[in-house]
Formats: structure tokens, C-alpha cells, sequence
């Protein structure tokens, strides 16, 4: 009966619906090794960006098949990529583009549980996602998450346990206040108001003294409530979240819309020591999958893609943090080389392309090519799990750590996937 009474209590620290910070902390407390700490961010392009139309195009091809869009030159000599990536362009030298990605799951759901685990599906083993992989090798100090999602996580942890979840963060937006969930406080809730009822669960602490043995996860409660505080109270963890810090031209630089200032949340929580970050930004305003009018979709999309990863990308570098922070851009899959009837381009796994750039990887060259009408690669093939692999090198985790599965066996992280040695 006492120990249902001080759970009913416990509750009063509830940060809003969904997880309380102090649940998110129980789940994420596990012993990890010391590992060096390289920080990553994973830009996913949901819906499967065209790959013949950004950095992939075929200007020779005929013209159902190359499309309305011309190819610019880039500040690297013999690299060309599509006329609405300007700023992309003239910074080439700081990324590389893997063409010829090639698989076979042309599928929405199972091309993203590909895509964001490095692993294709399986009905037996639950393969957790790069964050949560990261959040298991590298975790953040006490203060800061180890991984954010920005947008829900598609994936999640797999094999690894609930604890290595993402901090779901919602997609911010220009000129509104920012929340997220675990870490802002629910409405009327002050920091001082939520010191206070710290101070009353410190007196619940004492009155329920001596009952800790009656439940281990009432004993453990304690370590983690305290966390929660230390959290939410810590200016350096509610700032890292702030927007409105930012001088308004870091805004103009990203961009206003979603998708730059999500990456320019990406930026300060890497600043701040958040180890993790995926911008998933979920079908609406950045819907890559374009079965219809698909040039006139890419002219929104690509510049506000274009004007953000360039944003990113400089902003890391003027703080030098490029050389330690893994980026890596991609999307499920590519499109049909063949425009269809609605002037879109459907699903096509055969061939894709991704960009990498920060961390080990150097900058300025195209790895990897398709054949004349961007369908499939000319020779050699890259899978997503050699992707995976390679991200895992950048990021200073092995491709071939081994871990226990939910299905009781050890499993190397990426089993069909080598690093993609001309990256590095």
C-alpha cells in the first residue's frame, strides 16, 4: 500500500504525455565501455529523393528519362550536380557523393527499416537504428541525451533495449516557441514550480524511508528523478533546445522552413554534446516521394535541402566541429529513370545515391556510378548496408562490433556491409 502511494507521487515529476524525463533516464541508464566520442547527424529524405534529378543526372539521356533540370559545375573540377543546388555546389570539396547504391526493396516501410539500421528486414531479428547504436558506444554526460530524433523514430532500439530510445523532439518551426517532449516542461509547469515539487519528493524520500526494499523499481526511482532535475533545471541542456537564441541570420542562413531550422537544432545540440542526431522530417512539407508533378515538387524541395545541409555544413566547420561530427544524407531509395504519365517518377531501388560529409570522410570526390540512364550502377554496386558500415567507421564504432539479439544470439552490427575504404 506505501510503496503504490510514493509511485502515485513519483508522478507529480510527469513532464507532460508520453515519457517523463525520468523514465526516458531509466531506460537509457545501462553500463557502456569507454568509447571515443564522435558525434553523427542523419539526415533522412523520407519518401525516396530522385536521384537522377539532384546529384545523379543524365543530361545526355533522352528526355523522358533526364528531365527537366540541368547540371551545374561545382567548385570540383569534373563534378557536376542539379541547377537547384547551387550552394551545394560551390562547397563539393566538403562532401562526397555515393552513386550506384543499389537494393532491392522498393518498398516505403521495409526500404526505411533498411535504410536507417544498415540491415535489411528480417521477421526474426529487430535491428536497432544508428542513433541508438551511438547512444549504446558513445553516451552524453548525465545532463544531455545521447540521441534526438527530430520527428518520431521510425525504428527504434531493436535488439538493443528500449533504454538506447530516441528523445523524441518535435519538427521546430521559425518564430514559434520550441518543445520537446521529456525536456520543456508541460503547460503551467515552471522550472521554480518544478523545484519545488523536487523538494516535496525529497520529503517523500525521507517519509518513505526504510520501504525501498520492497520494490527494486521503486529503489532505483530515486537516481533517476534526481537526473530528471539535474536536466531540466541545467541552462546549458534548455538552451541547447532554445531557437530563439540564435541570432536571426543563423534562421536566414538554414532557412525558415522546417527542414532548415530542424538542421539548425541538429547543429546546436551537437554543439551543446548531444552525441545523435536523425532529422527525419515525415511526409508534409518535405515529401520526397514524387509520383506526380515531380520537378515542380523538386523546385520547393531541393533549394531548401540545398540551402540547409550548405547551412550545416559551414556552421560546423566555423566551429570546428566538422572533423568530428558524421553526416550522412540519404532517403529509402531512387526513382524510376523513366518519367511516368503524372510527369512524377515512382519507386526504384535499383539504384540511389546518398551524401557524406564531416568526420573521417574526405570531401570532393563521387564514389561509385550508374549506367546512362541512372537505372541501376555501371559496375560496381554499393548495398545500404556498405552505407551502414561505412557510416558506423565515420561515427568510430566497428561495422563489426558484436551484440547480444532479442532473439538470444550474438549478432556483428552490419553482417552483409564493408566500409567503403575510397570514402576515407
Amino acid at each position: 500500500m506505501m510503496t503504490f502511494k510514493r509511485r502515485e507521487m513519483l508522478r507529480i515529476g510527469m513532464l507532460g504525455t508520453g515519457l517523463s524525463l525520468s523514465q526516458y533516464l531509466r531506460m537509457h541508464a545501462a553500463e557502456t565501455p569507454n568509447a571515443p566520442k564522435r558525434s553523427g547527424i542523419f539526415i533522412f529524405l523520407e519518401g525516396g529523393p530522385s536521384h537522377q534529378d539532384s546529384f545523379d543526372l543524365k543530361p545526355d539521356a533522352r528526355v523522358e528519362v533526364r528531365g527537366e533540370f540541368k547540371p551545374i559545375a561545382t567548385n570540383v573540377e569534373g563534378i557536376q550536380i542539379c541547377e537547384h543546388l547551387p550552394q551545394l555546389a560551390s562547397r563539393a570539396d566538403k562532401y562526397a557523393i555515393i552513386r550506384g547504391i543499389t537494393h532491392s526493396v522498393p518498398d516505403h516501410g521495409l526500404g526505411k527499416t533498411y535504410l536507417l539500421t544498415g540491415n535489411k528486414p528480417s521477421q526474426t531479428v529487430s535491428y536497432p537504428e544508428y542513433g541508438s547504436v551511438v547512444s549504446h558506444e558513445h553516451p552524453s554526460d548525465p545532463y544531455l541525451p545521447t540521441y534526438v530524433s527530430i520527428d518520431e523514430s521510425f525504428v527504434g532500439p531493436g535488439y538493443l533495449g528500449t533504454q538506447y530510445s530516441a528523445l523524441t523532439a518535435a519538427k521546430p518551426r521559425h518564430g514559434i516557441p520550441y518543445s520537446v517532449r521529456g525536456i520543456s516542461l508541460e503547460e503551467g509547469l515552471t522550472v521554480d514550480r518544478y523545484k519545488s515539487q523536487k523538494r516535496l519528493l525529497d520529503d517523500l524520500d525521507i517519509a518513505f524511508k526504510g520501504f525501498e526494499d520492497l520494490d527494486d523499481q521503486v529503489a532505483g526511482m530515486d537516481r533517476f528523478t534526481e537526473q530528471a532535475y539535474d536536466i531540466i533545471s541545467a541552462p546549458r541542456t534548455r538552451a541547447a533546445f532554445d531557437l530563439s537564441q540564435e541570432d536571426p541570420a543563423e534562421s536566414d542562413r538554414f532557412g525558415k522552413h522546417e527542414f532548415g531550422q530542424s538542421l539548425l537544432l541538429s547543429a546546436r545540440l551537437i554543439e551543446a554534446g548531444v552525441h545523435f542526431v536523425t532529422v527525419r522530417l515525415r511526409p508534409a512539407e518535405f515529401d520526397f516521394d514524387t509520383h506526380s508533378e515531380n520537378f515542380p515538387r523538386l523546385r520547393t524541395l531541393l533549394p531548401a535541402f540545398d540551402r540547409a545541409l550548405a547551412g550545416l555544413i559551414d556552421r560546423l566547420q566555423e566551429r570546428n566541429l566538422l572533423s568530428s561530427t558524421a553526416i550522412m544524407a540519404a532517403g529509402e531509395f531512387g526513382r524510376t529513370p523513366k518519367i511516368n504519365s503524372g510527369g512524377g517518377r515512382d519507386h526504384w531501388a535499383r539504384a540511389m545515391c546518398a551524401v557524406m560529409a564531416g568526420g573521417d570522410v574526405r570531401g570532393g570526390q563521387v564514389i561509385g556510378e550508374t549506367d546512362a540512364i541512372a537505372a541501376e550502377p555501371a559496375s560496381v554496386g554499393y548495398s545500404p548496408d556498405d552505407l551502414a558500415a561505412s557510416f558506423f567507421a565515420n561515427l568510430g564504432i566497428s561495422p563489426d562490433t558484436e551484440f547480444q539479439t532479442n532473439v538470444g544470439r550474438p549478432i556483428t552490427l552490419t553482417r552483409d556491409g564493408n566500409p567503403i575504404s575510397d570514402l576515407f
